[in-house]
């Protein structure tokens, strides 16, 4: 038997680079499940165990029955996931700011974007709090720029100066949901923001930053040749730049599931130098003498490579980018040491070397879609290249390889999308179809030739040619998100789904006979699954001031305007497609809205004169939600939360069971973590706090 057990898992030995990023992301997710950091004990004992995995691999690899080895070296690898993402971890540490600040900010831009409401947002660093110790001072901060602006036009490596309120980043609207101080914690942001007065400058762009000067440079080139949102997705393409686009047209091209070609990603970077590098490896094989003398391919591969990095450099170095970058440039050495570029291996190194420079990459949308696209790519076109070759005339290859294309990265990505985004898109797979071939023969090639043309000042004659199929790629996304039913939503699915769709799918890839079929059934059972799921009863914003209970029609808001992002986030996640307004039109609004549930009844106490009704408010026996200024003191045995409480615990989420309602906080989801411990500080201590609600429902 074990000899049997030995024998099946050796024949594995070959491949196991395609599995070395799975064990590896499976121990960087566990690190981002824990509640709590290991402590110098918890890591010790973890590089003890990786250690001894290791070791006992090796030796039993070593033995009569070398394939029993391969468990602990995939425990070693787990181990050593473990410990890469809280290295990251302590690495990225910075200042968190934990009060709110008004006051004056200085600092560098170093990134311009817009926020969800379409204002221009800056990311600072250098930054400079008025009467703030300078080792409390966060690393960066990103305000909005509201109210009357335009004294000023900003540049990367430009400091301003701003007039702003500010705060530590927030926590999830609900347990469970996206947790925007995760992602600001690697990316060194300590402090959130937005001013309704002018920004000004205090010092033009400094020689620090050419980079980021440069690609403002394109940007507005770009922008003052191609007028309009065709210019503004023109600069996204080529420099990042997206603060332009208007959000009507990020919309159509999110409901036609063209948005991923504003992101330059894995589609853009491999367009880019695959066009170099077909290009360079045409010409030199054409060049009378060169094509005997010298491999062009690995010629056409440095330059293509090189290509590759200055469009990572004008790209800002984002992450999506500099997956992309990584992905091509395994490719490109591929070819350089003569082997395959298209192969499991090249996207498995490339995913190794991305986990193990930024393990937090595991956890963002960004990198679970394009390895998604690419791993079910390359399986599908390697099991399909005889047949390609085999039955297809040459003029039908190019048609089927796109529309296989699309349909294949848009399979593999669904599950993803609807999980991250809350929606579908219906036609995505025809708005690909007539629209990612128009990028790839026309925009990208129309794009290298202006940065070609750059220097001797005609790169207008490209950017000219390139506007076409930009405004007919722009065309597609609007007429196709104009169409019935263009955009199904998705309810939010249990937590276990995607680990369950992302491992079942790698079983069906890279196992074999009866291992396939059980990643199949793994991925059948995650569907099945996400069908069942629920949804919480009754959801509490962090500030109190919003609640949303789930009726026949749908959740119920406490009202039409204010805590937009809470209120959209809720509704998405329900796979519900009204807006706010509508949702609070789901309810009597009253000055103080009362929620009459089974075993438990909630009145928040909000607005105007609010402490006036606290008493009469707590004399009703139900639980309290004061959403207004903490008072210096409460009516005696008042069941109620009050910011400040809220504060600690975070959004709410109650959940109507037999055995009466349960509450669950993001405190209690996301734990005591170095990016939630300002959150348990910038708060003072007032009852009741988070360890009291279980009291206060019991008190129901």
């Amino acid at each position: 038997m074990a000899s049997a057990i030995s024998e099946r898992l050796e024949r594995l030995r070959g491949r196991l680079i395609l599995f070395a990023p799975i064990f590896l992301g499976i121990g960087i997710g566990v690190y981002f499940l824990l509640r709590t950091e290991p402590g110098v004990i918890g890591w010790a004992v973890v590089a003890g165990l990786a250690v001894g995995a290791a070791m006992a691999g090796w030796l039993i690899g070593r033995s009569a029955l070398p394939g029993v080895g391969l468990p602990f070296l995939a425990a070693a690898a787990v181990m050593t996931g473990l410990m890469l993402a809280g290295g990251r971890t302590a690495i990225v540490a910075a200042p968190v700011l934990d009060f709110r600040y008004y006051g004056p900010v200085e600092g560098r831009i170093v990134v311009i974007d817009r926020s969800q409401s379409d204002a221009v947002r800056l990311t600072l660093d250098q930054v400079r709090l008025d009467d703030v110790a300078p080792w409390k001072v966060p690393d960066r901060v990103r305000v909005s720029l509201h109210g009357q602006q335009g004294f000023v036009d900003p540049v990367p490596g430009m400091r301003i100066a701003v007039t702003s309120h500010l705060s530590g980043p927030e926590g999830p609207v609900e347990p469970g949901g996206f947790d925007f101080r995760r992602m600001a914690w690697f990316r060194s942001i300590g402090a959130v923001g937005y001013t309704t007065k002018p920004a000004l400058a205090l010092a033009p762009a400094e020689r620090a930053l050419p980079i980021h000067r440069l690609r403002a440079a394109i940007s507005a080139a770009v922008q003052a040749e191609i007028p309009g949102e065709a210019g503004a997705f023109a600069a996204a393409i080529t420099t990042g730049d997206r603060s332009a686009m208007g959000q009507e047209t990020v919309e159509a091209l999110r409901a036609s599931n063209l948005a991923h070609l504003l992101a330059i990603s894995g589609l853009h970077m491999g367009l880019l130098v695959g066009f170099v590098f077909g290009t360079l490896r045409l010409g030199l094989a054409l060049t009378p003498g060169v094509g005997v003398s010298m491999d062009v391919r690995k010629v056409a591969a440095v330059v293509a490579l090189a290509a590759g990095a200055f469009y990572l450099a004008m790209s800002g170095g984002a992450v999506s980018t500099s997956r992309a970058f990584v992905m091509v440039a395994v490719m490109l050495v591929a070819i350089l040491v003569g082997r395959r570029a298209l192969t499991l291996r090249a996207v498995a190194v490339a995913a190794l070397i991305l986990l193990i420079l930024k393990p937090e990459s595991l956890v963002e949308a960004g990198f679970q879609m394009s390895f998604a696209a690419t791993t079910a790519l390359v399986f599908v076109f390697g099991a399909l290249r005889d047949v390609q070759r085999g039955k297809l005339p040459k003029w039908a290859r190019p048609v089927f390889a796109v529309v296989l294309s699309s349909l294949v990265a848009g399979l593999a990505t669904a599950p993803f999308s609807a999980a991250i985004f809350n929606r579908v898109a219906h036609y995505g797979l025809i708005a690909n179809v007539v629209s990612v071939p128009v990028m790839g023969t026309l925009v990208m090639p129309l794009a290298v030739l202006a940065a070609l043309l750059a220097p001797l000042g005609l790169s207008w004659i490209a950017l000219d040619l390139m506007r076409w199929p930009i405004e007919w790629i722009l065309w597609v996304a609007k007429k196709v998100a104009a169409l019935d039913g263009a955009v199904g939503h998705v309810i939010a699915p249990p937590d276990a789904v995607m680990p369950m769709i992302a491992l079942g799918g790698l079983a069906v890839i890279l196992l074999r006979g009866a291992g396939r079929a059980a990643g199949a059934v793994v991925v059948v059972a995650a569907l099945a699954l996400w069908t069942q799921a629920t949804r919480p009863d009754v959801l509490i914003s962090p500030s109190g001031s919003l609640i949303g209970a789930m009726t026949a029609e749908g959740r119920a808001l406490t009202k039409a305007r204010g805590e937009g992002f809470a209120a959209r986030s809720w509704l998405e996640n329900d796979g519900d497609s009204t807006d706010q307004e509508s949702a609070a039109a789901r309810m009597a609004q009253a000055t103080d809205p009362q929620f009459d549930l089974p075993g438990l009844t909630l009145r928040l106490v909000s607005g105007r004169g609010a402490a006036d009704r606290l008493e009469g408010a707590c004399a009703s026996e139900a639980l309290v939600i004061f959403a207004a200024k903490p008072l210096d003191r409460y009516p005696e045995g008042c069941n109620m939360l009050d910011r400040a409480a809220l504060a600690r615990t975070g959004a709410l989420a109650i959940t109507l069971t037999a055995d009466g309602p349960r509450v669950t906080s993001v405190a209690q989801v996301s734990g005591n973590r170095p990016w939630t411990r300002a959150d348990q500080t910038k708060t003072r201590r007032t009852q009741p706090a988070a360890s009291d609600l279980p009291l206060l429902i019991a008190r129901q």
